[in-house]
């Protein structure tokens, strides 16, 4: 086969990249590991920017977000029964709108199917050859057969584990991280969600998050040790647990009931640098991580797809080269930015082996500070909504 740019990994940035260059004219193909049921049924975050939210209406699948997704123009943190309400609205006059991941790719999947787009499905073994050179193209297994994708760009949507970071040569490449030694615990249940907006609880007894995806689906999460296993947390450890980390007037009144999902999903800040190698282009968790307290992973993914769009459209379209020079430099200054706001939030709220009664009393002080400063609501409300791109 040949294309123009060819797409490895099929979740959200890698479908909403070819939805918005096949918008533009612009042929992809996607190489997806996994089968579409497979994707859709991961469970993953549900907090949309309102850059992003602006972004998938442009790319014309924003009609069921709209519909079914709930606006929020605010959160809690908290410090045992002290709530400070952080409020979007009033601070940057902007929202986060509460809309599931995998709804998302649904819609995705959606939109590529009505402007049949090619995704294959179930592809082994893929290899990125010639990178850096005017001609790339993509060899991977289908069913058994060796096949070639020939293309002008690849653009590398495939995740942390994937192929595309590792092919930029390792001499070139450079990577930070920092790896959390604690893991958060999730359950989703079939209940109605313990507030109204979300609450980020920091206590005496931990961490813990309470969220939603809709009003009879509920997402909840406390902080657990990276040593602990999904079998060590019945139903009924978990509830308790998490109603030890609210505020009393909160959990007294939260619904409860059995679990639909748990799962545990450790806690890293990751980087890589460039992001381009050649024609090949890196985007979303392919290049970074983040842990999911500042609600920053699919919405980094979606603004690395901002930049890159924009860039392979000038140059295949306008033979303008400007924006893919500048793209991993652009990308880079707000993935770090995003950086620094989970990196601080994580650390506000979580309490880490072998801490001192100091680092309670600060995680105290921040949170008695946000209550009392406009200033400092602000900041936090302006990173929480999505800097601008």
């Amino acid at each position: 086969m040949k294309t123009e740019v060819a797409i490895i990994g099929g979740g959200p940035s890698g479908l909403l990249l070819s939805q918005i260059l096949n918008r533009a004219g612009v042929a992809t193909v996607v190489l997806e590991r996994s089968s579409r049921e497979h994707v859709l049924s991961r469970i993953r975050a549900g907090v949309l920017e309102a850059g992003t939210v602006t972004m998938l209406r442009e790319a014309g699948i924003g009609d069921r977000m709209d519909r079914e997704g709930h606006p929020h123009e605010g959160c809690f943190l908290t410090d045992d029964d002290l709530m400070v309400r952080i409020n979007f609205k009033d601070l940057t006059g902007a929202s986060v709108m509460v809309y599931g991941q995998t709804e998302v790719t649904r819609d995705l999947y959606t939109a590529q199917d009505a402007l049949g787009a090619t995704i294959v499905h179930g592809v082994e073994d893929v290899v990125i050859q010639d990178a850096y050179s005017d001609a790339p193209y993509v060899e991977y297994t289908l069913d058994g057969t060796r096949m070639r994708l020939d293309c002008m760009y690849v653009a590398g949507c495939d995740g942390f584990h994937g192929i595309s970071r590792k092919t930029i040569p390792a001499h070139i490449r450079r990577e930070f991280e920092r790896v959390y030694p604690f893991g958060w615990l999730g359950v989703l249940s079939r209940t109605r969600p313990a507030h109204e907006e979300l609450i980020y609880a920091n206590s005496a007894n931990g961490f813990a998050l309470a969220s939603m995806r809709n009003q009879t689906l509920s997402r909840y999460y406390v902080q657990v040790p990276l040593t602990d296993k999904v079998a060590d947390w019945s139903d009924a450890r978990f509830w308790n647990k998490l109603r030890s980390c609210l505020p009393s007037d909160v959990a007294d009144s939260m619904e409860t009931g059995p679990s639909i999902e748990k799962s545990i999903a450790p806690l890293r800040s990751f980087v890589s640098e460039p992001l381009r190698w050649g024609r090949l282009f890196l985007v979303g968790d392919a290049a970074h991580i983040v842990p999911p307290t500042g609600a920053k992973g699919l919405n980094l993914a979606v603004s690395d797809v901002h930049y890159l769009h924009q860039a392979l459209i000038d140059v295949l379209k306008k033979g303008d080269a400007t924006g893919i020079d500048a793209y991993s430099e652009r990308a880079l200054l707000r993935i770090w930015k995003a950086m620094r706001f989970s990196w601080q939030m994580t650390t506000m709220l979580h309490q880490f082996d072998g801490e001192d009664s100091f680092a309670a009393q600060m995680r105290k002080a921040t949170l008695r500070h946000l209550s009392q400063s406009e200033t400092a609501r602000r900041d936090l409300a302006e990173n929480y909504i999505g800097l601008p791109f």
